[in-house]
């Protein structure tokens, strides 16, 4: 790989809880200018006239530092008031919104209302609440991701939040990635990155609508052939740490561990990171044309997130 001295770049894609922490170890182990950061919009959805935007706010609020921390997602000391009062009238309450999250919903679809793009508005919230860095939208196109299952095509949240993620998924679907741009200052920074870091993010959910933006899709197959791409499994022994990437694997008769994260990851990735539980994957990765490595992946604290970063940015700039 170039030789970029003591100041790697680095690209990082994630959605999740799992990717946020990885984001925030990143965020800490780099200096400003070494990182990209770049996150899954698949799970975007309008909700009692609002925008939501999952994924971004939960990197959001990790950076910021006001996530829950016993949820993994939305604002510490969180409140219901505004819920429970639409709950009382009959609305739709099957998808929580928190009182403190309703403030960055109001003001997020106000501002798309003005003709602001999702990008700026996104600069914009991650400056009020304090952000050094950028977060960007894989697009600021809409795409939405939706699961075919025995009752037909659903989206995504309906799918996660109102069946709890229960049904058996038969396909998968990115509804207006095929037409969506891409930022083209992220596609050139994912094409020269010294290393690019899939976090331990769903791969079919968080990872895969990012790639099935077609410039960012191109640029990261492009890429694998040049410059190391790192992914970090997110399966630890065989299972999930949070989330359906485990039952997914499964709906897709694929290994539920690394190798199958490897399996369907393998045409954008060169290096895979696994738990120490996991080292024994390390020939089946090799199999498949990977270079295999071992950390520390769970991320139970602030200075497990840091070592994990470190440890992701050195093992790519060694490949």
């Amino acid at each position: 790989m170039t030789d970029t001295g003591s100041r790697p770049t680095v690209v990082v894609l994630a959605g999740g809880v799992g990717g946020s922490k990885l984001v925030a170890g990143l965020a800490r182990v780099l200096a400003l200018d070494q990182l990209t950061i770049v996150v899954n919009t698949g799970d975007d959805m309008d909700h009692l006239g609002l925008r939501i935007c999952p994924d971004l706010d939960t990197v959001m609020h990790r950076l910021a530092g006001i996530h829950d921390p016993d949820r993994g997602w939305g604002q510490a000391d969180e409140t219901w008031t505004v819920m429970d009062g639409v709950a009382a009238l009959g609305g739709p309450d099957w998808f929580r919104l928190g009182d403190r999250d309703l403030a960055t919903h109001l003001v997020r679809t106000h501002a798309l209302q003005s003709g602001r793009t999702l990008t700026r508005v996104t600069h914009e919230l991650g400056a009020a609440h304090g952000l050094a860095h950028r977060l960007h939208p894989m697009t600021d196109d809409p795409v939405r991701t939706h699961l075919r299952t025995d009752d037909g095509w659903q989206p995504f949240q309906d799918w996660f939040v109102a069946q709890r993620g229960q049904p058996t998924v038969h396909e998968i679907a990115f509804h207006g990635a095929a037409e969506a741009r891409a930022d083209p200052t992220v596609v050139a920074a994912i094409a020269a990155a010294d290393v690019v870091v899939l976090a331990p993010s769903n791969p079919f959910l968080s990872i895969d609508p990012i790639r099935a933006v077609p410039a960012l899709g191109v640029a990261l197959r492009d890429r694998v052939h040049v410059r190391p791409t790192v992914a970090v499994s997110p399966i630890v022994g065989g299972r999930a740490l949070r989330g359906p990437a485990a039952k997914l694997l499964a709906d897709h008769d694929l290994p539920v561990s690394a190798v199958g994260v490897a399996h369907h990851l393998r045409d954008v990735v060169t290096d895979m990171v696994v738990d120490h539980v996991d080292e024994q994957l390390l020939p089946d990765l090799a199999a498949l044309g990977l270079r295999g490595h071992v950390a520390a992946t769970v991320m139970d604290d602030p200075a497990a997130q840091d070592r994990l970063a470190a440890a992701v940015v050195t093992l790519g700039r060694a490949a």
